[in-house]
């Protein structure tokens, strides 16, 4: 991670403490190509932690949600086990492989097999087998449901589909994770939840968000004047942090903003994001900056966690094709204490939703563009050094995926 700097230098040049990133222009081919998206499956997703969701999904023993992870051609269940244990599982049963848990979400004693039958307890062991003595060679011990590799970090639940992670989940969320140790993730509540699928490549859509210049000309309608001003009027970060895989890019908050009616109103029962700016917190504001909104962070592959003061909100961005993504958004606030608090939420929650559909419009205009095959090369600012960065890290895992199989044919 970058050294830390307590000045509001708006006139950093911030890529150039990362001379790896180089400066120049970078090809349009890894957002269009299908032969790329191939490798990505297993260089990328196969090998990294991933998000699926958060413990407050499954506070009971038997409570599960499946989740279909189409990029690796895998569905798992997440259960809460008897001993409290959060286990993961393929969502296959042992016997022809059918899909043993149908629903998103539910609560059960045990999973039973609509096929023909078979059942498993909490644990994956197999518990019952109808007829189970006219199968040959067969080790009913052995043949429970398959393991996925789990781990929680400050509540979220993360899961590794390869067969020997080369990394615990804590070594891989790395400096990141460490520093935001200190939020108080199990203080909030999720507010709402928006899920969308999106025509467009998911480095697309990650690349939406994991930059600042954009705040000025998609979000006119928004939030564009609470994170630029006069002294920063192209959403230049004011702290760059990347690390190995991880990033964070601190957001600028506008002192002058000035509140709409309705917003002073809400902001007087608790904090919003389009306030500007508002201080900090623990596990916030790395740089101690004066004007200073939010952090966003971004845990490789597809996982956002941005932060700022009493909330804190999260993207998953799941690819489905090279040209298909499913985009999952989830808001957590402070409970609210009062019905006063709770409209300063649901005013949060509106303004989020409009920005997002901002940005999502975006999104598929952009892809657009890139299908034309008009554009081979971007380029890219110092402002967006997190596109830069997360573009790298794709492609060295591509990389090395490429040279391990050139190595074994």
């Amino acid at each position: 991670m970058s050294a830390v700097t307590k000045e509001n230098d708006f006139d950093r040049k911030w890529t150039l403490d990362y001379p790896e990133l180089g400066t120049g222009s970078v090809s349009t081919e890894p957002y269009l190509s299908a032969e790329y998206f191939e490798l990505e499956r297993d260089a990328v997703f196969r090998r990294s932690w991933l998000n699926l969701g958060r413990v407050e999904q499954i506070p009971n023993a038997g409570d599960y949600f499946t989740k279909d992870i189409a990029v690796c051609n895998a569905s798992v269940i997440v259960v809460r086990s008897r001993d409290g244990a959060i286990k993961a599982f393929h969502n296959a049963c042992r016997h022809r492989s059918n899909k043993l848990a149908w629903q998103e979400k539910g609560s059960c004693q045990s999973f039973n097999c609509k096929f023909h039958g078979w059942n498993y307890d909490l644990d994956g062991r197999l518990q019952f087998v109808p007829d189970e003595d006219r199968f040959y060679d067969f080790d009913k011990r052995s043949s429970g449901l398959l393991p996925v590799h789990v781990d929680t970090w400050n509540g979220f639940i993360f899961i590794n589909l390869n067969d020997a992670p080369t990394e615990t989940l804590r070594e891989f969320l790395g400096e990141l994770g460490e520093r935001l140790d200190g939020f108080p993730f199990d203080d909030m509540v999720t507010n709402y939840c928006y899920r969308a699928v999106l025509d467009a490549n998911w480095k697309t859509a990650v690349h939406a968000y994991n930059e600042l210049y954009h705040l000025g000309f998609v979000h006119t309608q928004t939030g564009s004047t609470s994170m630029v001003g006069t002294e920063n009027m192209f959403g230049r970060p004011i702290w760059v942090g990347l690390g190995i895989r991880h990033q964070t890019i601190s957001v600028y908050g506008n002192p002058n903003h000035q509140l709409s009616p309705v917003e002073a109103l809400a902001a007087k029962f608790g904090p919003m994001f389009s306030q500007g700016a508002v201080g900090d917190g623990s596990g916030l504001n790395p740089d101690a900056a004066d004007m200073w909104t939010a952090d966003v962070n971004v845990f490789f592959p597809n996982f956002f966690v941005d932060t700022f003061m009493g909330s804190y909100f999260s993207y998953n961005f799941w690819p489905l094709s090279h040209e298909q993504t499913l985009y999952e958004y989830r808001h957590y606030t402070l409970k609210p204490e009062n019905a006063a608090h709770r409209f300063t939420n649901e005013f949060s929650r509106i303004w989020l939703r409009e920005l997002l559909l901002e940005d999502m419009e975006m999104i598929e205009q952009s892809q657009q563009g890139l299908n034309s095959r008009a554009v081979t090369d971007i380029q890219l600012g110092d402002s967006e050094i997190g596109v830069r960065h997360h573009l790298k890290v794709v492609d060295d895992s591509v990389a090395r995926l490429k040279l391990a199989r050139q190595q074994e044919a």
